[in-house]
């Protein structure tokens, strides 16, 4: 009986056929780039002399996940081990990549569970985004997020079919 905990033989864990592994770029098969982190391969692809298109469009998009907070991620992490918070930031980054202009962008708790650091990072991106001329509408309850927002919204004093009611509304 096979012992379940074993890597493969033919590739080592690295669950790519061999001939998949044996093609390089820039010294790196597919499963050595898929263990880098979103930081680590930002490095790895500014390090050529020369970089091409196809890389700058890559660089862009790493770039992107970078700066809402996401650079410790692996780029082969299963993305059945993100949090939440985690999945929402990297469909902004997507967003962020992209040149979309006056869309309206509603947010549930971007910041939820987040460090100081990250979420000063995750706000610097939601400006980029309103910069764009996009709308953002962010249901939060971090002070900081509630301090740098254009416009606030208090809605409540209770959740669900209690709330609903408009305390205050005004600028910061």
């Amino acid at each position: 009986m096979a012992d379940l905990h074993l890597p493969c033989e033919a590739c080592g864990g690295k669950r790519f056929k061999e001939e998949i592994l044996d093609v390089l770029y820039n010294g790196k098969s597919i499963a050595d780039l898929l263990e880098m982190t979103v930081d680590d391969s930002i490095q790895f692809f500014e390090s050529e002399p020369k970089i091409s298109n196809t890389e700058k469009k890559i660089i862009t998009r790493l770039k992107a996940l970078h700066d809402v907070g996401l650079g410790y991620v692996q780029l082969g992490q299963s993305s059945s081990t993100l949090s939440g918070g985690e999945a929402q930031r990297i469909r902004l980054a997507a967003q962020l990549g992209s040149n979309l202009q006056g869309v309206c962008y509603v947010l549930d708790e971007p910041t939820i569970g987040l460090h100081a650091r990250d979420n000063q990072i995750l706000l610097n991106a939601l400006h980029k985004l309103g910069d764009k001329g996009n709308t953002l509408v962010v249901v939060e309850h971090d002070e900081d997020t509630i301090r740098r927002a254009d416009h606030i919204i208090d809605i409540g004093p209770s959740a669900g079919k209690r709330g609903g009611k408009l305390v205050a509304q005004g600028c910061v």
